[in-house]
């Protein structure tokens, strides 16, 4: 079996590549198809599925998923379980012969399934101690107090990263950067990574065009769907793009335009946070795109999958 990597911040156009690839089975696949692996860290919320652009239906009958609708969006959901629910999928993906495309975007879970390191321990009551604190930059500060080498390589802005990092230094009673290189190490490994870079400006026009096509798609009624159920959402989940701000519209914080044009400014964010994640990787084979992802991308991955 062959794995290859395809990534890219939001809107790229990774998830059009590979299932491309998939509709070609058999002519340029070790193993005669491929099975997609999803590498987001919000694929994995059952109910969320148009805020998250997760796969139809139809492309999920077309070519076999894994890594989607794992948890409930109540629920919550870490780094180390998705390296295990990878790792078994990868495993399944091997004993079929099959080559297996993970389609990534969270760069965290990505390097934790490529790079095969050793995640530090859970502390669930500290954890939820740490997100009861509504201010981040309180918690950055403790962090920069606590462990200043961990503090300087994480945003004072990402919550979820600052609350983790402080869990596992309040829990272990180790500083979190003590745990080893983890996402910082880059060590050699079979799997090829294929990046989808576009010009900034096209970027922007494409994450604009993305916002408003799940607007008309349906997801003021999902958001609204989710917050009625019984169970709720976890704050994790309540966080992810798109839902963030149609909650605080719903919830009667803002109008219904103005979360939708605050989705698009915090979504071109987004995307140069992940792009700036990825570029990291010096091993990473970049693919600059002009016009059409999939014309200008399968080529390439044909010819490492060949």
């Amino acid at each position: 079996m062959k794995q290859i990597v395809i990534l890219g911040p939001t809107a790229s156009g990774k998830s059009d590549v590979a299932m491309a690839l998939g509709a070609e089975p058999g002519e340029h696949c070790e193993g005669g198809v491929i099975e997609i692996v999803a590498v987001d860290a919000m694929q994995v919320y059952r109910g969320m599925d148009i805020g998250t652009a997760k796969p139809s239906l139809a492309d999920q009958a077309a070519v076999p998923h894994h890594c989607i609708d794992l948890v409930g969006p109540h629920e919550l959901f870490t780094v180390a379980e998705f390296q295990r629910e990878a790792r078994v999928a990868l495993a399944g993906v091997a004993q079929r012969e099959r080559s297996a495309v993970m389609v990534a975007g969270t760069g965290m879970y990505l390097t934790a399934v490529i790079d095969n390191f050793t995640l530090p321990g859970e502390w669930p009551a500290i954890r939820a101690e740490l997100e009861a604190v509504t201010d981040v930059s309180e918690l950055y500060a403790r962090l920069v107090e606590i462990d200043p080498a961990a503090a300087a390589k994480i945003e004072p802005t990402n919550q979820r990263r600052v609350v983790r990092a402080l869990e596992v230094c309040l829990g272990s009673g180790k500083a979190f950067s003590s745990f080893g290189p983890g996402a910082t190490a880059f060590p050699n490994i079979a799997t090829v990574q294929i990046g989808l870079r576009w010009p900034r400006d096209l970027l922007a026009q494409r994450v604009e065009q993305r916002v408003h096509a799940m607007i008309e798609r349906g997801l003021i009624n999902e958001v609204r769907s989710l917050l009625d159920s019984s169970e709720g959402l976890s704050r994790t989940a309540r966080q992810a793009l798109g839902y963030r701000e149609l909650i605080a519209a719903l919830e009667g914080a803002c109008s219904i335009d103005q979360a939708v044009a605050d989705t698009i400014v915090r979504t071109r964010q987004f995307a140069v946070r992940q792009e700036r994640w990825f570029r990291r990787d010096p091993r990473i084979q970049w693919v600059s795109i002009t016009a059409d992802p999939v014309a200008e991308v399968l080529p390439i991955v044909r010819q490492h999958l060949a």
